[in-house]
């Protein structure tokens, strides 16, 4: 398990910068396995040293690029496969260990496909106005995928949200819960900006 300060997606890809000696070993274990580990949000804590509070929900990774670099640490891309909670924390021996339990999301709902329309339009309008205001964020011309479960991930990954917002989207039970969240928290958050770039 690798706790972050952030959330990872299913179907989403993250860099990651590898130093700490006890995730380099998690990384050789996993890059002489399936390429697989456990990614879960530090609700409070740092990600270095250890004594972090995690949550029990995240999202499993597979590595798809790795380069270790001359002093041993190393420079990955993950992906996220799937959501998993876990059943019980394990010794951080010599890194995190978890047992976990794989989160299979339900259909989505006859309503999805309307739900991802709006969510892509408040979506477009909040990376906008972050542009307007000087601010990083992606480009506003986005195109979510046409399948309402894949586009509730991509964006919850691109919304302009902070960690816990995210991952109260991770924890929705499915595309249907996941994408009434986004328009709603996204309509929330087009108002603020809004609102700030309305004051120049």
């Amino acid at each position: 398990m690798f706790p972050l300060g952030t959330v990872l997606f299913p179907g989403v890809a993250m860099p990651l910068h590898v130093f700490e000696p006890r995730y380099r070993a998690l990384t050789r274990h996993c890059l002489d396995g399936d390429g697989r580990f456990g990614v879960v949000l530090i609700e409070r804590g740092s990600e270095v040293g250890g004594g972090d509070v995690r949550v029990s929900l995240g999202t499993c990774a597979r590595i798809v690029e790795a380069a270790e670099l001359p002093d041993g640490r190393w420079v990955l891309m993950v992906v996220g496969v799937e959501r998993v909670e876990v059943a019980r924390w394990l010794p951080d021996d010599p890194y995190p260990h978890a047992e976990v339990t794989v989160l299979a999301d339900p259909p989505a709902g006859a309503d999805a496909s309307e739900q991802r329309a709006a969510v892509e339009r408040l979506l477009r309008r909040a990376l906008a106005l972050k542009a307007e205001l000087g601010e990083p964020a992606a480009a506003a011309t986005i195109e979510l995928d046409a399948d309402p479960a894949v586009a509730s991930y991509q964006a919850a990954a691109l919304a302009p949200l902070g960690a816990l917002d995210s991952q109260r989207l991770l924890e929705q039970e499915g595309p249907d819960q996941r994408l009434a969240l986004l328009v709603s928290t996204l309509d929330e958050e087009v108002r603020v900006l809004a609102q700030r770039a309305s004051w120049g």
